[in-house]
């Protein structure tokens, strides 16, 4: 007889084999042979071809053609193979794979296609280990469900968790934003993923979200938790070591070092914790919270306990609200108060509770006052109740004027004219050359007009019967030279030192590391023309021992 088994006694061979080797029972280790078309070989090593069916436990295996090692408990697989699962509903097709009973792993190798329900794992490949039901891929691999595709060049699928690790080269393409990053585990069930290290998005709309410490996502509800966060448009960007953000309402809500950029306005918040709400354009910032409204050659600084900041689509609803302890700083300017507010429409800053404006030489107080920016500059300065301002001249002398309601000019940054209307009081000194004093003038008023040039007085105008004196400097005392209420308060002004102890800002690095940026890098495989000439080299050598050999043997497709 020839060791050819000629088709008609197949069957009767596969029966004599099944009742030989398969009557250990279904949950044998033991690889089954149940169909092929023709049947070669005798012994410990058998080609199928055609039509090949075997089975393992509860595993089904079809293909084209296979080697069988009986001794071993192995097979090699050739051509449209496909293992399925009789419990769990996984399907895993490819062009070659190798099974091994006893350890219940199956390698496969070219156009793999791993199939759990809606979830797709394409790959050349894989191995699958029936015994921890896990599947890992190399050298690249895609993963499909009903929301996301990923890829990456490495993966393991734990299958009884629903769980997937992406390793090296990761993309997750949803239809609202493209994710890049080095490490994610994807929950297959409620579809989350979370990723350690860089993690850089571009939303559909023109989003980039950034995260240098790793992050976690809500795919379908598209929740978003950033660690060392950026989120950016065109209007805003919000940044915080710890950033939730919430896609479909538009809330962020910020942990530690929290930042949020109106970059519109120019005005960049900061704080320990922060919320914004973008459809509102509505942002609340506490803890040790700072502000920096940019101009084009200068900052102003604000810090504060609490921010709210309010840039709605109306002009007149656009402020920023600050709440106790508020300290102003800008190129020559400082200011104080318990509460600020902001409005965007006028530039103009509303200060509350004992405000003090300190302009170069000069000091300002009063129950609440109100100055206003114009071409970036300090342009005026209103005054209610209680109004107080002291000017220095070049000898140091302080010019005193106090009133009900008091407007100071600015120009070159400097008081230049200061109107009282109500009560008005002054005391100047009388310069002879800005070098010698000659005496004061003590003036009572109901509205007073001075003109001031480096803090002296060049003009004054009084009306409604003033009522005025003149003190030559022989008859100065301390008492004579000071109007009641007067306290000269310099050692308050707030300076840049007072800015940076009670928040220092470590600045975004704007060239930092972005996977969209890297260059791709594509993997070459193998040609099918290549792997058959390899199977062909490889096959033509003679074995001693048939085992199981590397992933990279016996790709022969046989027909």
């Amino acid at each position: 007889m020839s060791n050819f088994a000629q088709p008609k006694h197949v069957l009767l061979y596969l029966i004599l084999i099944w009742t030989g080797v398969g009557a250990h029972g279904q949950q044998s280790s033991t690889l089954e042979i149940t169909q092929a078309d023709e049947l070669l070989g005798a012994g410990n090593f058998q080609r199928l071809i055609g039509n090949v069916r075997m089975s393992h436990q509860s595993s089904l295996i079809y293909c084209d053609s296979a080697h069988f090692y009986q001794d071993i408990n192995q097979a090699k697989l050739f051509g449209r193979v496909r293992i399925e699962d009789k419990v769990d509903p996984i399907t895993t097709k490819s062009t070659y794979a190798e099974y091994d009973g006893n350890t219940k792993i199956a390698k496969l190798r070219n156009k793999v296609v791993f199939t759990n329900q809606e979830t797709t794992l394409y790959t050349d490949y894989l191995d699958y280990n029936r015994e921890l039901n896990t599947a890992t891929y190399f050298n690249r691999g895609k993963v499909v469900d009903s929301t996301n595709v990923l890829t990456s060049e490495r993966g393991l699928y734990e299958i009884n968790l629903e769980k997937i690790t992406f390793q090296k080269n990761v993309e997750l393409v949803n239809p609202d934003y493209t994710l890049k990053t080095n490490n994610l585990i994807y929950l297959t069930i409620p579809k989350t993923a979370e990723t350690t290290g860089l993690t850089n998005i571009i939303s559909t709309e023109g989003y980039t979200l950034d995260a240098q410490k790793g992050s976690w996502y809500n795919t379908q509800a598209k929740q978003f938790r950033f660690f060392d966060g950026i989120v950016e448009n065109e209007e805003t960007r919000v940044k915080a070591e710890e950033l939730y953000y919430e896609e479909t309402t538009g809330y962020y809500e910020g942990k530690e070092d929290v930042r949020v950029l109106n970059k519109e306005r120019n005005v960049e918040v900061f704080g320990d914790v922060g919320q914004y709400w973008e459809d509102r354009k509505y942002s609340l910032v506490h803890g040790k919270a700072l502000v920096r409204r940019y101009f084009e050659k200068d900052t102003l600084f604000m810090i504060a306990d609490t921010l709210i900041s309010q840039d709605s689509e109306a002009d007149t609803a656009k402020y920023l609200q600050a709440f106790h302890s508020i300290k102003l700083v800008k190129a020559g300017l400082g200011g104080i108060a318990d509460s600020l507010f902001y409005n965007y429409s006028d530039s103009s800053i509303h200060l509350f509770q004992d405000p003090v404006l300190w302009n170069e030489k000069s000091q300002i107080v009063a129950d609440s006052m109100v100055f206003y920016i114009a071409n970036e500059t300090l342009d005026h300065v209103l005054m209610k109740n209680k109004a107080f301002a002291i000017l220095t001249d070049t000898l140091l002398n302080y010019n005193q004027m106090k009133g009900r309601k008091m407007t100071a000019y600015f120009a070159d940054g400097k008081i230049s004219r200061l109107d009282i209307d109500g009560n008005g009081e002054s005391l100047y000194f009388a310069l002879e050359g800005d070098t010698l004093t000659q005496g004061i003038n003590r003036i009572l008023s109901a509205t007073i007009k001075l003109d001031f040039i480096n803090g002296s007085v060049t003009r004054a105008k009084f009306e409604i019967r003033p009522d005025g004196k003149f003190l030559p400097v022989q008859n100065l005392t301390e008492e004579v030279s000071q109007l009641d209420g007067f306290s000269w308060r310099i050692e308050e002004k707030p300076t840049m030192k007072t800015i940076s102890e009670w928040r220092a800002v470590q600045e975004i690095d704007l060239n930092a590391k972005n996977l969209f940026n890297e260059p791709i890098l594509e993997i070459i495989l193998p040609t099918e023309e290549e792997i058959q000439k390899e199977v062909m080299k490889r096959s033509m050598k003679p074995e001693k021992r048939p085992v199981v050999k590397t992933l990279k043997t016996d790709l022969k497709n046989e027909q």
